[in-house]
C-alpha cells in the first residue's frame, strides 16, 4: 500500500463518518434543530446550506489569494474544509454521498481536464 493509498483510505473513512453524523442530524432521523447546527442548517432548507457554501468558498478564495501573498497557507485548509463540510450538507440533503463525489472523480481520473470539459459541452 503507498501513501497516497493510506491518503485515500482514510480519507474515504473521514468522510464516510462525516457523512454518517450529518444524516442522523435530519429531522427524519431525530436531529433537532435547536441542539445540532447540522441540523438546523437542514430544517432551513436549501438556501441556508446554499448560502453558506458561497459564503465558505468566497472565504476559500480570499484564504489562498492570501497565501500568494504569505499568509498562512493554514487558513486555506480550514477555509476549505468549512467549505466540504457545507457542501456535505448539500449532498446529505439532495440523497448524494462523498462516495458517489469520489467515484465521480475516479470516472474522470486519467482523462484530460481539456477533454472532459469538451466532452460536456457535445
Amino acid at each position: 500500500m503507498t501513501a497516497s493509498d493510506n491518503f485515500s483510505a482514510s480519507s474515504e473513512g473521514a468522510l464516510e463518518r462525516l457523512a454518517a453524523v450529518i444524516e442522523s442530524r435530519k429531522a427524519a432521523n431525530g436531529g433537532d434543530p435547536e441542539k445540532s447546527y447540522v441540523a438546523r442548517l437542514l430544517h432551513k432548507g436549501p438556501d441556508a446550506f446554499l448560502k453558506k457554501i458561497g459564503e465558505e468558498a468566497t472565504e476559500v478564495v480570499l484564504a489562498a489569494k492570501d497565501a500568494d501573498h504569505g499568509g498562512d497557507k493554514a487558513k486555506l485548509l480550514y477555509e476549505v474544509a468549512d467549505l466540504w463540510f457545507h457542501t456535505m450538507i448539500a449532498l446529505s440533503h439532495y440523497g448524494l454521498t462523498p462516495a458517489q463525489v469520489v467515484a465521480e472523480l475516479e470516472r474522470r481520473e486519467g482523462t484530460s481536464g481539456l477533454a472532459e470539459k469538451a466532452a460536456r459541452k457535445a
